[in-house]
């Protein structure tokens, strides 16, 4: 059984980020993880490949000859290996029990939504019988300083989860570029509601001055927001784990949440027990 991350979330995120830093810590511990790139715009990696989707279709490839601009020529793309699962489903059949894959997937959300083609690859890897698949929601950590974006970024991973039906981890990626302590204050209030009426305090002073026009606005605003927040809190479905990829025991913390949803290392400790139990019986 293979154990796969789908690892997705918005452009610039840190997906790559991610999945280099994933890599390099466990060959550390002596644990292998493959990584593959499953977005046909990507140009350079900084990680090991174990297959490219480029080798299938690039997105300047269809931009050259359909002259696609970049968000058509990333459509055509996805749809193209859509119609070549099995080019997928050879790279796949590549690897060996118990192998670790980090599939490194596109930023562009309409992907994830109302172009469910992120949705048809996963359906299709159960077909497959690759059971062992976790979505990995990687989102910037600056979001986090700023209350309106962090809701927002709730509100894409809550899409994600919705639209590929996996177990899920969000990750805050960039921890180490952000101040600590703003994005501990911002983990740690466990209400979307909470959380925006910290941020309206701010703007109470500054509302004083404020034309009566631009406080009308804010104020309905305010009622779509506090809608979507109450929304949020209802299903209570979204957390984050910081990650800050100089610290090894963040790298090590968020891995291991990842293992425990993709319930990796289970069968190999059920195999271990069984070995060490008919071993004794040899001994008897």
């Amino acid at each position: 059984m293979v154990f796969i991350q789908i690892v997705c979330g918005p452009a610039g995120s840190g997906k790559s980020t991610y999945c280099k830093a994933i890599q390099e810590h466990c060959a550390i511990k002596g644990r292998r993880v493959y990584v593959a790139n499953l977005d046909p715009a990507a140009e350079t990696f900084s990680y090991e490949l174990a297959f490219d989707i480029r080798d299938l279709i690039s997105v300047d490839e269809v931009m050259d000859e359909l002259n696609l601009g970049p968000n058509g020529g990333l459509l055509y793309a996805m749809d193209y290996l859509l119609e070549n699962l099995e080019w997928l489903e050879g790279e796949l059949d590549a690897f060996l029990e118990d192998d670790y894959l980090l599939v490194d997937c596109p930023g562009q959300l309409e992907l994830y939504t109302h172009q469910p083609i992120m949705r048809t690859i996963v359906d299709q890897l159960r077909v497959w019988g690759y059971n062992r698949v976790a979505g990995v929601f990687v989102v910037d950590a600056t979001f986090v300083c700023d209350a309106p974006k962090f809701i927002s970024g709730i509100l894409l991973s809550l899409s994600a989860m919705i639209s590929l039906e996996l177990p899920h981890i969000n990750v805050l990626s960039k921890c180490d570029l952000v101040d600590k302590e703003r994005v501990l204050e911002i983990l740690e209030v466990q209400s979307a509601q909470e959380l925006w009426n910290i941020e309206e305090s701010k703007f109470a002073e500054r509302d004083k001055s404020a034309s009566k026009l631009a406080v009308q606005t804010r104020k309905k605003r305010n009622r779509l927001t506090q809608s979507i927040c109450t929304l949020i809190d209802d299903y209570s479905m979204v957390g984050f784990l910081p990650l800050n990829i100089s610290d090894e025991e963040s790298i090590d913390h968020v891995m291991s949440h990842v293992d425990h949803v993709i319930q990796y290392g289970e069968d190999l400790e059920v195999q271990e027990t069984e070995e060490f139990a008919g071993g004794g019986a040899e001994e008897d």
